[in-house]
């Protein structure tokens, strides 16, 4: 295995650590036991956890870009395109219950802990912004695409605190459902063919 995919490993497992255990719980020693590397070979990569921390941030950066690529090839339809976006919270379901939103608890966390990456954990959501504020002007928002954004991530990120709070896949799959029928709502108002 060449240097890079160990790396890839590394960062891989940190992620995953981050998320289930939390940035400040997860210690060297938790990367390189589940990568089964030597401190040795792990230092050769990575010297400090806030190195690791911002290729993992790196990470979801690249992996929400890619995501958000999918979902604009798959639909040329801007409804069918932020509904994507809702339904993540059910094709995430059991993980959002079990430890939240993977970027909500992470900028929640940084931000506790007034650590300088906090900025850039929440570039996620901003790119998560930006791709739904274009889906709102490509259906005539105009002005008001950023606060329907807005709209949506805060509506997302309430259902997933909740779902994690109470476990409860009921709620989780109302909610997306009134997400859904709330985009559609202001699809056909912007539209002008609303009742």
């Amino acid at each position: 295995m060449g240097a890079r995919d160990t790396r890839d490993m590394i960062v891989a497992a940190a992620d995953d650590l981050f998320y289930r255990q939390g940035f400040d719980h997860t210690s060297f020693a938790d990367i390189a036991g589940t990568v089964s590397l030597s401190r040795g070979n792990f230092y050769y990569h990575f010297r400090t956890k806030d190195e690791i921390l911002d290729a993992v941030i790196g990470l979801r950066l690249e992996a929400t870009r890619a995501m958000l690529t999918d979902w604009a090839l798959e639909s040329a339809s801007p409804v069918v395109r932020i509904k994507c976006f809702i339904r993540i919270l059910i094709v995430n379901q059991t993980k959002i219950m079990a430890y939240g939103c993977p970027v909500g608890t992470l900028c929640q966390e940084l931000a506790k802990l007034e650590h300088a990456a906090k900025g850039r954990a929440a570039e996620v959501f901003a790119l998560f912004r930006e791709w739904l504020a274009e889906a709102f002007r490509t259906l005539g928002a105009g002005d008001e695409a950023e606060a329907l954004a807005l709209h949506v991530l805060v509506w997302s990120q309430g259902t997933a605190t909740l779902a994690n709070a109470f476990r409860d896949e009921a709620f989780v799959r109302r909610e997306v459902d009134g997400m859904c029928t709330w985009v559609e709502a202001q699809a056909a108002r912007l539209s002008g063919t609303a009742r």
